[in-house]
């Protein structure tokens, strides 16, 4: 079933290619949404598409790339909008 994940993830994430990664990542998974940096430090990503792809994204969001410190995911699961057609990096 498909689904709606908004999160925001804290730690060593901005200007270490974290958004890339995350990008990368949702591609290779087929998954639509898009990554941005916060102002107060913090990445947040919107995605949507089938549930387990989804919680594959938050496993390697997880681990991060080797140069991310990822401390903390707060994740909100919603019912599935089918707002996007692609997966971006916004600014």
């Amino acid at each position: 079933m498909d689904v709606c994940a908004k999160m925001w993830v804290r730690g060593m994430v901005q200007g270490v290619g974290f958004r890339y990664f995350v990008y990368r990542v949702a591609q290779k998974l087929g998954l639509v949404g898009y990554v941005r940096n916060l102002p107060d430090g913090r990445v947040e990503i919107e995605v949507e598409g089938k549930r387990g792809l989804i919680e594959e994204l938050i496993k390697e969001i997880k681990v991060g790339n080797r140069w991310a410190d990822v401390r903390d995911i707060k994740i909100d699961w919603q019912p599935y909008q089918g707002k996007y057609t692609r997966f971006d990096i916004t600014f």
